[in-house]
């Protein structure tokens, strides 16, 4: 899950919905089995096949098949981020002896939103690791499309491990790999005194750490039968930011060729300037007893990580800051200008992206209630708005609110964002649309009906281990297809499947292939259907 933008938004009545619920990361990473220590032996493999042994550069690991697959779990990309190397750029992992076991994942990365994981004891400051994913039949030497994951969870929360690719990676023939990357102020601190540790004067140290695993990825990944010269990063909501940062790093540059972009577009995901970033960690710091900037870092370094999360609690994290030299540019602004590291792009969103916030923040909304948030926030504005969306024509208030908010952010905002790409670079869009999507576990709210709400689409494309329940037979040829989709994108750069629905780079009419259980489907009028004519002409507010 992701942030609102900083800039101006169309909606000002989305202001405190926005504003809360997608800080309601937790939901999508808020169940994770107890994770054993990595490198940890196992004490059996899953179908009794030879264990593979692979040669990194930071020595061998044995890892395992799995459903016909085979997977090497928890392997480090850098080296601990504690003690002395918090809050520091990451460094290179450590070489370790002998045949390291690969066979249990790491534990998540220290959490920084009110909601928990299933197993709260299940996290670490040391997690900077990462799973990866084969063919049973790939070897050294295959050359094989990698795609490299990166979760969402509003840079506060969140873990690779709920992601698994043993499925994508045995049906497109690709390897897949799953980071984990530091959260909340532990990786977005823009505190100039941080900053002057490092050549690129940033704090933000979870998009440093993603372009490390991409760098360990380059450097290794071939002895998985991947081909570092073939890599495509993928990321859904605060994980497509993170894309969107990749995209407008110049030090990422070279490291991947092409990009996915689920439910995050890039002009909706604006990163904060320094002046912003430096303010908010300055807040940060003082809630966290580390007020005089004489010794704020050695303060912060020396904090318990539990104290550092709870002086979150008041002071969220804004994600990557812009105007450095990490990113020198906010990506949305630098994606516009053209300057940017051009590769390929897939990019979407699902049908009824804010069901999943209204659901958990307004539940008893009232028709009332509705007309007042619209009114409130449009001014002049809002009866036309209500005439747009009244709440006969969807059911509910609920359904209407979530109508709104869908179409005026996520649906319109990730157009704008394709049209953008599609200019300079060959681009596919796509929308979700399965009204019986599963709800994330934990985060059914009975009575609404939340399908097609952000993050529908995920258990669709992952071994996913957050799903209300299993897919069903139509829902998963849906999967099925959306894999190879995928696949064949990150293989060819476009994505072309024998058998499928051809699936046209968009133009200047806004092409987008509808993903639905019944059959996939060219919908050239995907803007006019979200109103972003409507919604494009609006006058800005501030959030």
């Amino acid at each position: 899950m992701s942030r609102p933008s900083h800039r101006t938004t169309r909606l000002s009545a989305s202001r405190p919905l926005l504003g809360t619920v997608l800080g309601l990361a937790a939901l999508i990473a808020a169940a994770l089995p107890a994770a054993a220590s990595p490198g940890t032996p196992t004490g059996g493999v899953p179908d009794g096949s030879p264990r593979p042994v692979v040669s990194v550069a930071q020595g061998a690991l044995r890892g395992r098949a799995h459903d016909g697959a085979q997977e090497f779990l928890g392997v480090p990309y850098a080296a601990a981020p504690v003690g002395e190397n918090r809050l520091r750029a990451p460094q290179p992992p450590r070489r370790w002896k002998g045949v390291r076991e690969a066979v249990e994942q790491a534990p998540a990365c220290l959490q920084f939103s009110p909601f928990g994981l299933r197993d709260p004891s299940a996290v670490s400051e040391d997690c900077l690791y990462l799973d990866v994913y084969r063919p049973g039949r790939a070897r050294a030497g295959s050359r094989l499309p990698v795609i490299l994951w990166m979760h969402g969870g509003a840079y506060s929360q969140g873990t690779g491990t709920q992601f698994g690719g043993r499925t994508v990676a045995e049906l497109t023939g690709s390897v897949v790999i799953s980071i984990n990357y530091r959260l909340g102020q532990l990786g977005y601190l823009g505190l100039p005194e941080l900053g002057r540790e490092n050549a690129l004067r940033s704090g933000s140290f979870g998009l440093m750490d993603q372009i490390q695993s991409l760098r360990w990825t380059r450097e290794n990944i071939a002895a998985f039968g991947g081909d570092p010269g073939n890599v495509t990063v993928s990321g859904q909501s605060a994980g497509s930011g993170s894309v969107c940062g990749l995209l407008a790093a110049p030090s990422a540059a070279g490291l991947f060729h092409r990009a996915v972009l689920q439910s995050g577009p890039c002009t909706l995901l604006r990163t904060p300037d320094r002046a912003r970033a430096e303010s908010e960690a300055r807040a940060f710091a003082v809630g966290a007893g580390c007020a005089d900037p004489a010794d704020v870092v050695a303060c912060l370094r020396a904090a318990s990580g539990p104290s550092l999360v709870n002086a979150a609690r008041t002071q969220a994290t804004s994600g990557p800051a812009s105007g450095d030299g990490l990113l020198p540019r906010d990506p949305a602004a630098a994606i516009s200008a053209g300057s940017w590291n051009k590769v390929p792009v897939l990019i979407g969103s699902t049908r009824s992206e804010a069901r999943f916030f209204v659901a958990l923040t307004q539940p008893g909304l009232t028709a009332e209630q509705y007309a007042q948030q619209v009114l409130a926030g449009y001014g002049a504005a809002g009866p036309e708005v209500l005439a747009r969306y009244p709440v006969a024509a969807h059911g509910s208030p609920y359904l209407a609110l979530s109508a709104v908010l869908t179409d005026s952010t996520f649906a319109c905002e990730t157009a704008r964002t394709a049209q953008s790409f599609a200019r300079q670079v060959p681009t596919f869009a796509y929308e979700f649309d399965d009204p019986d999507s599963p709800t994330l576990a934990g985060a059914q709210v009975p009575g609404l009906d939340e399908s097609n709400a952000h993050s529908a689409e995920l258990a669709y494309l992952h071994d996913f281990t957050m799903g209300e329940r299993t897919l069903t037979s139509v829902q998963v040829a849906l999967a099925t297809r959306m894999k190879r989709y995928w696949g064949a994108f990150a293989r060819h750069g476009v994505p072309a499947v024998a058998g499928q629905t051809p699936w046209p780079a968009t133009g200047p009419g806004g092409t987008v292939l509808t993903l639905a259980p019944a059959g996939d489907r060219l919908d050239p009028a995907f803007a006019a259907e979200h109103q972003c004519g409507f919604w494009r002409d609006q006058p800005s507010r501030p959030l």
